[in-house]
């Protein structure tokens, strides 16, 4: 049984794409899985958590003190296997392949594009950061297996003359997930809902403005970033209409979603927002659930809702234009009923995890029976 090792100094555990999907998927076709994060040991759906202690206190700590301590870890667990995670991580890669093993490096993002509009960088600082981290990532992914990517980007393999190997594996839900729990509805209610990090570059400002202006009440669940944002908002007098949830767990968020009318994404163009050819998670679970889906314009979602018309594409930053369609499909429950079941189509013919998980599996058993005829 071939041993494989899944690596993170950055997200937790029970991530639901690394566990719920990659992880879990793994053990189900046969491989001895282990998953290296923070926090503790324990043994869950047939995946072996190895935890290197509490969370970092700060992103350098993480990224530099949890890192190597998660390497080392790995290290202990001798796998044939490494799937790397985090950017940081790639500071071992090399090592790893001087060991003799196989490695492959998930970028879940664009990170040289995010790196620009990453607050916490000082903007001077901005552009070289981008240009040193790519120049590092292309020198490490030429001695490695394979990357990982969700998408293209603006039609676009970033990865193209860099990586030996690029694959495109899509974060979308399983059908247990959401598509499984759906459940008709008649949708006359006055309920809009948005689900995830909430910050501004996320659309929420805008979002906030366009529900009070469309007269109906925007259900928002997840956390506020950065502090200090939830209290700016709330002296907005559009904030009137806001039903905040807080941090909720999986079948409360499948609550909202049933009890509401219209799914909202309309995030801002900054950074690798809207340049990639796929839709943000949430969309997925909107579709899913039977929401017809309001998001953010580009030639992507374009060309996606002239197959299975599941939405309205609008400019994010756009409050009237936002406003306008969400009074379209309160007011027109027919037509936003037939979108959100050619979402539900859409997801079960092509966006769901049972497709993209059988290109996980193919790839490990490509790269595993190529090195071994070597």
């Amino acid at each position: 049984m071939l041993k494989v090792c899944h690596m993170t100094s950055a997200h937790r555990s029970d991530d639901v794409r690394i566990f719920h999907k990659e992880c879990v998927s793994l053990v189900r076709a046969g491989f001895d899985v282990y998953l290296v994060a923070q926090g503790r040991s324990y043994d869950c759906n047939g995946v072996h958590i190895v935890g290197v202690g509490e969370k970092a206190r700060s992103r350098l700590e993480r990224m530099f003190k949890t890192a190597k301590k998660v390497y080392q870890k790995a290290l202990e667990i001798d796998a044939d296997l490494y799937h790397i995670h985090d950017p940081e991580l790639l500071l071992f890669a090399k090592k790893l392949v001087a060991k003799g093993k196989y490695v492959i490096f998930d970028s879940h993002e664009n990170y040289g594009a995010q790196i620009l509009h990453k607050k916490y960088i000082p903007f001077f600082l901005r552009n070289i950061t981008s240009q040193l981290y790519k120049c590092f990532e292309s020198y490490v992914l030429r001695n490695i297996n394979a990357v990982i990517v969700p998408c293209t980007f603006n039609g676009i393999n970033i990865f193209g003359k860099i990586a030996k190997k690029t694959i495109y594996i899509d974060n979308v839900p399983r059908l247990s997930q959401f598509y499984n729990k759906y459940q008709e509805k008649d949708l006359k209610g006055p309920y809009v809902c948005y689900t995830g990090v909430l910050s501004h570059s996320r659309g929420i400002t805008h979002l906030i403005k366009a529900a009070h202006r469309a007269n109906t009440k925007l259900i928002l669940a997840g956390k506020f970033s950065p502090q200090g944002y939830y209290e700016k908002l709330k002296d907005m007098p559009e904030f009137e209409c806001v039903d905040y949830r807080g941090y909720l767990n999986h079948n409360e968020v499948v609550d909202i979603y049933n009890k509401s009318s219209v799914g909202m994404c309309t995030v801002l163009n900054i950074g690798q927002y809207n340049t990639g050819n796929n839709l943000a998670t949430k969309v997925y679970e909107y579709m899913s659930m039977g929401l017809p889906v309001i998001l953010s314009d580009s030639p992507y979602v374009r060309k996606i809702l002239e197959e299975y018309n599941f939405g309205i594409p609008v400019q994010p930053d756009n409050v009237e234009e936002i406003a306008s369609a969400i009074r379209y499909l309160l007011d027109n429950p027919g037509i936003a009923m037939q979108m959100g079941q050619n979402g539900r189509r859409a997801i079960l013919e092509k966006f769901n995890w049972e497709i993209e998980e059988k290109k996980l599996i193919s790839l490990y058993e490509e790269i595993t029976t190529e090195q071994r005829k070597h």
